[in-house]
């Protein structure tokens, strides 16, 4: 097994985060150490989190624990936990940064990014390594399943339409596929070889969070990078349980970041295919938004994504693209050849386009 470093925010969600400490402390991987970043919380999250972690301490490497349906096990877990407080809220992007960075000081092999409103399954860990060693690949990333039961994400997928999407969203659990080769992995629950952002660099801050987890996969994929899905490694995820606290924040954010996004990864010999599609479907999304009531958000986060993507997108569009290893007929196997399966107004736009 690798050292492995597992980061977990926290930002104003203590009660979710706890019970997240909770289930890595019954992980099974016998060389790993968790970072909890508390990234600015307002009220007494931190001390409450140094506490916890003081305790969690104190019980590392007894021979007796106990796990939440009160039965005993032989603990492996010899794990460290150690937590960091930043003055203000870096986002996501700049959150991990901070995680990844403590990774490459500490040497570790591979670093996990976890949710605070993630519970792993006690394998989760051991079975994401497990397939990196397994698949040689650089990112593994997990089966993540909604409260209902239901699946979250089996990988994340990119549509040459220009948008990621969740694969297999909304289907029971029991549907996810076999281990396989995916475009990319969420940020919510993956694990990544250190080698990796030594090799792509880190997360862009730009983004600041939605789709920086995409567009490591994207750069990651560019650089000949492989990222497979492995369905063992489970994590309970209560979706939308830190944006939701915020009013028009995922809208203005989704706005923003795709064409960040694009401008960034499309590679040349795709731009033809993927800008055109994405543009109008960016601007589908953008009427719908108007007419549901966040015209405020959408707006403010387009304008905003189009100044960041005509200059700090296209930037580093030049050193992303010449830095690229992978073929672009490799990239286009690996995308979506369709409209994300959510684009149901698209796709009645289309079948009626093709009927004339």
């Amino acid at each position: 097994m690798m050292r492995t470093l597992v980061v977990v925010l926290n930002w104003n969600g203590l009660a979710d985060t706890l019970e997240c400490l909770d289930a890595l402390e019954r992980q099974t991987h016998p060389r790993f150490d968790v970072l909890v970043i508390d990234n600015g919380s307002a009220g007494d999250d931190a001390a409450r989190l140094r506490e916890r972690v003081e305790i969690l301490n104190m019980s590392r490497g007894s021979e007796d624990s106990r796990v939440s349906d009160g039965s005993s096990t032989k603990s492996q877990n010899l794990a460290t936990f150690v937590l960091h407080t930043e003055a203000e809220n870096l986002g996501f992007a700049g959150g991990v940064n901070v995680g990844i960075r403590w990774a490459f000081a500490g040497d570790y092999e591979t670093v996990a990014l976890l949710n605070n409103d993630a519970a792993p399954e006690p394998e989760w860990l051991e079975n994401l390594d497990a397939a990196l060693e397994r698949t040689g690949a650089s990112v593994a990333a997990s089966l993540m399943l909604q409260p209902s039961g239901v699946i979250d994400t089996a990988g994340d997928a990119v549509s040459t339409w220009g948008m990621p999407f969740p694969r297999y969203r909304g289907l029971p659990a029991h549907e996810a596929p076999e281990s396989e080769p995916v475009f990319s992995a969420s940020g919510g629950a993956s694990l990544y070889r250190t080698s990796l952002f030594r090799d792509i660099g880190l997360f862009d801050e730009t983004f600041f969070a939605y789709f920086e987890d995409i567009d490591v996969g994207f750069r990651a994929r560019l650089r000949g990078h492989a990222i497979v899905f492995e369905p063992s490694a489970i994590v309970h995820h209560k979706i939308g349980a830190t944006s939701g606290r915020i009013p028009g924040f995922t809208v203005r954010q989704t706005f923003q970041n795709l064409p960040v996004l694009i401008t960034k990864n499309a590679p040349k010999g795709l731009r033809h295919i993927i800008v055109p599609r994405f543009v109008l479907l960016l601007a589908m999304m953008l009427a719908k938004a108007t007419v549901t009531g966040s015209a405020k958000p959408a707006w403010s986060g387009l304008v905003r994504g189009i100044r960041i993507a005509l200059t700090h997108g296209r930037r580093e569009r030049r050193r992303i693209q010449d830095a690229r290893t992978a073929a672009v007929g490799d990239i286009d196997a690996m995308l979506t050849h369709d409209l994300p399966p959510e684009q149901s107004g698209m796709r009645r736009l289309r079948k009626l386009i093709r009927r004339r």
